[in-house]
């Protein structure tokens, strides 16, 4: 994986036009963004671009999009919090265009140390998800060099992302990361390819299909891998042990008895849960009260249904990572949403927090989880991007690491 990639400390912007793609998918509730560490992620960068002189043009998407451009997706909120971060005025195109006239108008008028953020890409439609040539052109004639800072947009190689980076090269300017990405590289690349031993990987979740590759990859890598959450049940399963009503993914059984023999074949250990913490029925909604009961796993009734690692499996885990130097950890333990099925995933977190290996959370759950219960800031890094960061431990090259220019 070619990780040795220029960065914005290997260019000089000065009176240049810089388009920055960042990460600025906030969650919005009325308008308001309720959770604002992305912009605050992308602040570094911009700073170090406003302080050399560059001219930036910062640009990103915003939700899913499904029914075309509307308001409540407009990136207009992200640009009155970042103008309030900056402490200057951060100019927004509001044209849902994109790259339209009012950009290239608004791009014109700027002078060195300028902001300007353009509307969100997705209003483009499959011309951003699908790499578009001429919108990736057009994002590329507004600008004279390209950062990419958004690590979790970095595995699709869309337009803003990727596409650009071509119709960048061929005008002779420089594609690099920002901070952001760096960081995420360097925490993630290096955890992966050249950890320092013992590394223990902790998978969990609910699905066993969403983490496949993940698996298979890290058994490769790790010396001790750690699987909790409603994926283990289909590992139980697969070893013959009665899981009641709990999640299982009939189709990958065989999969999770190869994944057990290439373990053993590799001297690798593999931890499942001996131990479950049970509930006759999900709760709805999803962190209503309900009763529970705690069952090791050879005596699981078949009308219960597992839904976090019971006491024994979390010491046994947390005790595991104790002696780690490096520890991977991606998806829950359990249905931590709710504070009576938590404690799998809190024992995990707290461990994670107390142990003084490099401790990697990649993104999605698993930050939230960690975030939420309060140790978000006991861990090395929290990755920004949950796809991402599970394609990265896959093993894959991800169009926005791989477009960017290598170090001579």
């Amino acid at each position: 994986m070619g990780l040795n990639k220029k960065s914005v400390d290997d260019i000089n912007v000065k009176g240049r036009r810089v388009l920055v793609r960042c990460d600025f998918n906030v969650p919005l509730k009325g308008g308001e963004i309720t959770d604002e560490t992305r912009i605050v992620a992308a602040l570094p960068t911009i700073q170090k671009l406003i302080n050399d002189g560059g001219k930036v043009i910062l640009c990103s998407h915003l939700g899913k999009v499904k029914e075309g451009p509307n308001e409540k997706e407009s990136l207009a909120p992200v640009a009155k919090r970042l103008s309030e971060k900056l402490g200057k005025e951060v100019v927004f195109v509001a044209d849902y265009n994109v790259t339209g006239e009012a950009a290239t108008a608004a791009v014109e008028a700027m002078k060195e140390g300028d902001v300007v953020l353009l509307q969100n890409t997705r209003f483009r439609g499959t011309e951003e998800t699908k790499n578009g040539e001429q919108f990736s052109k057009e994002l590329a004639d507004l600008a004279d060099d390209y950062v990419c800072d958004a690590f979790g947009s970095s595995h699709r190689a869309h337009a803003s992302v990727e596409g650009v980076t071509k119709c960048i090269t061929a005008k002779g300017g420089s594609n690099v990361v920002g901070y952001l990405m760096q960081k995420e590289i360097n925490f993630l690349g290096n955890a992966v390819e050249n950890p320092v031993r013992p590394f223990v990987a902790i998978l969990g979740g609910a699905k066993v299909a969403d983490k496949l590759n993940v698996i298979s990859n890290l058994l490769e890598k790790c010396d001790t891998l750690i699987i909790g959450g409603g994926m283990a049940y289909t590992f139980l399963k697969a070893q013959g042990y009665e899981i009641g009503n709990s999640l299982v993914d009939n189709e990958k059984l065989d999969y999770c008895k190869e994944m057990m023999a290439k373990a053993e074949k590799l001297g690798k250990k593999l931890l499942l849960p001996v131990d479950s913490v049970t509930i006759a029925q999900f709760p709805n909604p999803i962190d209503a009260e309900v009763d529970t009961e705690v069952y090791d796993v050879e005596n699981m009734p078949a009308d219960r249904e597992g839904c976090d690692i019971g006491p024994k499996t979390a010491a046994m885990y947390a005790d595991a990572v104790k002696s780690a130097k490096t520890v991977v950890w991606n998806g829950p333990m359990g249905v931590f949403e709710n504070p009576t099925l938590a404690a799998g995933t809190i024992a995990v977190a707290k461990a994670l927090a107390e142990t003084d290996a490099t401790t990697i959370i990649g993104g999605g759950d698993s930050a939230a989880a960690v975030n939420q219960l309060g140790f978000g800031d006991k861990m090395s890094h929290i990755s920004t991007g949950g796809g991402a960061s599970l394609e990265f431990l896959e093993g894959k090259t991800l169009p926005g690491v791989a477009a960017a220019d290598d170090k001579a």
